[in-house]
């Protein structure tokens, strides 16, 4: 490897080298003697800026540069899944094999096992003509995914001139050979990939197909879409990592990145040791058979850090280029714009607003646009999607700073996280008056069709007895509740019970850490029928102080957790028990 420069200095992950003529942007150079990994983000004449992935203590000016003539790249094939990776994509539990629990500097270890065989079967024969993202063949990955191999996105495409029969290959070897216009193009079971070029698609499509994550308050009200973009923003202690936990365990993507991009390290831990441990509720099996771990830790290199977000969304584009549905979650992407500010204070340039540099909204429009449901490449036909829920940690929960701020501009769906109902134990503390999301109108067509045709009707209307009564909370704290009329003590009331009832969810127990979307629609359905019902029974005259007193209030509430999802014939009980209710106190008041 041909040496292209000397370091002339070094300001923590930021190293300056000259002699470095002939070099290009974002390519991958070896810095010192130990050969760190890094990558050049700036240059000016033979002089060239360079990020270092790794610790810097103890490089030196004269040290060597080592170039590449290569951009920052993963590996893309099989093995992926299960894996726990750094923002770089080193394999941690192969590294702490070999090194132990601290990662050595100048670590260098394939991020895929070499010498691993993988059962391959080919889906072409020889004499067949393929271009960019054809499956040449598969490969059973885990027992829940199957790898397509594909043609590279980059490829020219070509005859099919040799073809290994199906059996057990290593990555290494050559599955398929190419030729066109004489030239011969071996291809192996993995191809690399620059994590900060996206991969090519034939078409974007509308995100129609909602995201089912199993939590009420995102489902019903804040739905996602798959394909789609969304933040969550909240303070410290607000249930960010948990709620990205269950939409990780529970959305019906079938393949999850998680990236831990510059959380403290407990936190990440908890991720390691849990995941592996929880089972995949549609098939029984391990969960990580269908995920993959990203971990990049606080006290990890901050340039690093940067570099996490787009290998996750670079492994994420290549599952969905084989046509599944990709979630990956990022927690979160403020240290992640810490880590892009460190980094341009080193370089010296210009800070704009709280010392975030100029370019901060468009990093962050670089990677939310990855994101989006498409037509791949190549035959056959398929149709994938990756969905990017992004973590915001704003100081003191302060949704006006600068990543939030930005974020907003580039996401569709946006879940506030409220100090003050995470502090009252509501948890997921989603604030329904502040959160919003633009996908509605387009999957209520698949809820209408596939759930309940009465789903948009249900929502508008419990959602009008919540905004209703943020409304009247205000009258409340000035004249106090006994100004108000019956009709409106009554929203106030109901309101109150789908807070509890409905808003409110356990991640902790059995029954109602996920909710189904049919139990969802008969819990919607249950809720805005007993408000109908109370608010025809006060026309009649009767008093709220008996509706209030109805036995079935705490029962209606209790339902998510006593009502399994395979057991909904139950509410019809509970529906029949509100009406035996109404019909009872309708006939004492007429006595």
């Amino acid at each position: 490897m041909p040496v292209k420069g000397r370091i002339i200095w070094v300001a923590g992950p930021a190293v300056r080298a000259e002699g470095m003529m002939g070099a290009r942007m974002y390519e991958t150079v070896y810095v010192g003697e130990e050969r760190l990994i890094g990558e050049i983000i700036k240059l000016t004449g033979d002089i060239a800026f360079i990020q270092v992935y790794e610790n810097t203590s103890g490089l030196k000016p004269g040290e060597p540069v080592y170039g590449t003539g290569q951009p920052l790249s993963v590996t893309l094939g099989p093995g992926l899944i299960g894996s726990i990776y750094d923002g770089v994509q080193r394999p941690l539990t192969e590294i702490a094999k070999s090194w132990g629990p601290f990662i050595r500097r100048g670590a260098h270890v394939p991020p895929l096992p070499p010498d691993k065989k993988w059962h391959f079967k080919p889906l072409v024969k020889k004499g067949d003509r393929v271009g960019p993202g054809d499956i040449i063949g598969v490969v059973q990955e885990t027992p829940l995914i199957e790898c397509k191999i594909m043609v590279p996105p980059d490829s020219r495409g070509g005859e099919v001139v040799e073809i290994v029969d199906e059996g057990d290959y290593t990555i290494e070897e050559t599955v398929a050979v190419l030729r066109k216009n004489g030239d011969e193009e071996p291809l192996k079971m993995y191809h690399r990939w620059p994590v900060r070029r996206p991969r090519p698609f034939r078409s974007r499509l509308n995100p129609e197909t909602p995201l089912i994550t199993g939590q009420r308050v995102l489902d019903t009200l804040f739905p996602m879409a798959k394909g789609g973009t969304g933040c969550l923003p909240g303070a410290f202690g607000t249930g960010k990592t948990v709620l990205l936990h269950q939409l990780a365990r529970w959305s019906d993507a079938r393949v999850i990145f998680h990236i831990g991009c510059g959380e403290r390290g407990n936190e990440e831990s908890e991720v390691l040791t849990k995941f592996p441990e929880l089972k995949d509720p549609y098939s029984g099996r391990p969960l990580m058979e269908r995920t993959v771990l990203i971990a990049n830790t606080s006290n990890m290199p901050v340039a690093a850090r940067e570099a996490s977000v787009y290998t996750g969304i670079t492994m994420a584009e290549f599952y969905r280029d084989m046509g599944y549905d990709v979630l990956l979650v990022a927690d979160s992407t403020s240290r992640w714009a810490e880590a892009v500010r460190e980094i341009s204070g080193r370089l010296e340039e210009l800070p704009a607003e709280e010392g975030y540099p100029s370019y901060l909204s468009s990093r962050l429009a670089e990677f939310y646009e990855r994101a989006g449901r498409v037509n791949t490449l190549g035959n056959p036909e398929r149709v994938g999607s990756v969905t990017i829920v992004g973590a915001v940690s704003p100081p003191g929960g302060d949704f006006t700073e600068p990543v939030t701020t930005h974020t907003l501009r580039f996401v569709r769906v946006f879940w506030g996280l409220d100090p003050n109902l995470a502090y009252s134990r509501h948890y997921p503390a989603i604030n329904w008056i502040q959160s919003y999301s633009a996908y509605v109108d387009e999957v209520a067509r698949w809820w209408e069709a596939e759930v309940d045709k009465e789903w948009s009707q249900l929502r508008h209307e419990l959602y009008q007895i919540l905004r209703r009564e943020d409304e009247l909370l205000e009258i409340v704290r000035l004249l106090g509740p006994e100004a108000l009329p019956d009709d409106e003590k009554l929203i106030l009331d109901v309101a109150r019970m789908i807070r509890e009832g409905f808003l409110q969810q356990s991640a902790y127990d059995e029954v109602d850490t996920f909710c189904s979307p049919r139990k969802q629609i008969r819990m919607l359905r249950l809720y805005v029928k007993f408000y109908r019902m109370a608010r025809s029974a006060l026309e009649r005259g009767v008093p709220l102080k008996e509706i209030r007193a109805m036995k079935v209030i705490s029962e209606i509430i209790r339902s998510k957790s006593t009502i399994p999802n395979d057991q909904l014939e139950r509410f019809n009980e509970l529906e029949k028990r509100v009406e035996e209710e109404f019909g009872q106190i309708a006939v004492k008041t007429s006595a």
